[in-house]
Formats: C-alpha cells, structure tokens, sequence
C-alpha cells in the first residue's frame, strides 16, 4: 500500500549559534575562513526553519483536533493485523503524533512520531488481532473471527508501517491533505495524500501508534496475555 507521508521533521539538527563557542565558529585560522564557517551555519539554520514549522504545525493541528488522533500516544507501538479489511471512503497522509510531557518512551525523539494516517468511514475485518509487547509478555486481542467480522466507524489508524494486499476503486492520489472529501478527515495544508472511494486489503499488517473510531464492534471479543504477539 502506497505510503503518504511527505513530511520530514529537522527538530534537534539546527546548528548551534556559531558566536556561542560551537564548532563551526574557528577561532585560530584567518578571518575569512571564520566568516565563511559562520555563513555556512547561519544557511544551514534558515533551510532547516521550514521542516521544522511543518512539525509544529501537524502538532497544533493535531492538538485542535484536525488530524486523526486527539490524545497524547503512550509511544509503545502496538500490531494490528487482519486477513481482510474491507472499507468505503479512504483517506491517507502524513501526520505526527506526540507523547504526554516527560514519557519515558520518548527517547531521542522528543516524544513524537512521523506517521501515515490512514483514515475509513466505515470498515469491516475479518479474523482482527491487534498485540502489544509489555517486555517478556505480550496483551493479545482477538475477534471477529467467526461468521460475524469486526465492524468500525470514522476510523482513524497512525501507522509507521503497513502492509498487504491492496485494492482501490477511483483512487485520487496527489490530494492536498486539507482538501480530502471520502472520510471526513482531514490533514494538514501542502502535505500528499490520497484518497478512494473503496479499500480493501488482505493479509493486512500494521505497526500502529494509535487508533480511533466513531463506533467499533468486536464480536467475540477474547482478551488474553501470550508469549507471541499477533
């Protein structure tokens, strides 16, 4: 499945102001190749500002709730996968999700995470299981693997990786984020998307940060701690 997410993040890899004794600035060579390393620092900066508004900007808007998710991910990746996953009106673009303040998974991150956010007004799966890995244990979910299938509304998915099988009716691909029509969500402005009227993907396989729906119905629902995830 085509990913979506245009969107590169620069937080942390603005040079440091080369007047406060960082590297670029030298101070035992002469004066023209000092001012050359200043100059150099200082474009540096200016071509990293536009990353880096972009990623403030998905934050914000993700915090008004323009984006998918509208909570603070825990950042512990969860896998969600399906032998069939069915849905009308799709929607696909770049996002970034953050964790609450001072998340002890935020590692070298800052506690945010670049995802593809996968949005469907009305879906089907067939055989879910979605597992987390707790550190030597595992919490499995199961369902929907009898005659009746996991049903979800308005559902949003912020994956990092995703894959499968993939089919589309009237794909558009190309979309600005801010203009997607086929599941009432949507991006960010100047960020790709794309969006179909039908999706389905077998062998569907998902590393997720989060996940909302309108309505979900999980019929029978089975909750269980395992040694192997999905």
């Amino acid at each position: 499945m085509a990913s979506s997410s245009d969107v590169t993040s620069s937080a942390g890899n603005t040079p440091e102001n080369p007047e406060s004794g960082s590297a670029t600035e030298v101070s035992e060579v002469p004066d023209g190749s000092a001012r050359r390393g200043r100059v150099r620092a200082r474009r540096a900066a200016i071509m990293a500002v536009p990353a880096a508004a972009v990623a403030a900007g998905l934050a914000i808007l993700t915090a008004e709730g323009a984006l998918g998710v509208q909570f603070a991910i825990s950042g512990m990746p969860f896998t969600v996968t399906a032998t069939e996953l069915n849905g009308t009106g799709f929607e696909q673009f770049g996002g970034l999700d953050s964790m609450a303040e001072g998340s002890p998974n935020a590692g070298d991150t800052g506690g945010q995470v670049l995802v593809i956010t996968s949005a469907i007004k009305n879906a089907t799966l067939d055989s879910l299981c979605q597992s987390v890995d707790l550190g030597g244990t595992n919490l499995l979910i199961k369902a929907g693997s009898g005659a009746q299938k996991v049903q979800a509304s308005d559902l949003t998915t912020d994956s990092t990786e995703l894959s499968g099988d993939a089919s589309f009716n009237n794909i558009e691909i190309g979309n600005d984020a801010s203009t997607l029509t086929k599941a009432g969500v949507k991006g960010p402005i100047g960020v790709f998307s794309q969006q179909a009227d039908t999706v389905r993907i077998a062998n569907l396989r998902q590393t997720n940060y989060a996940t909302t729906a309108g309505v979900f119905k999980l019929p029978g629902l089975k909750l269980s701690f395992s040694s192997k995830g999905c």
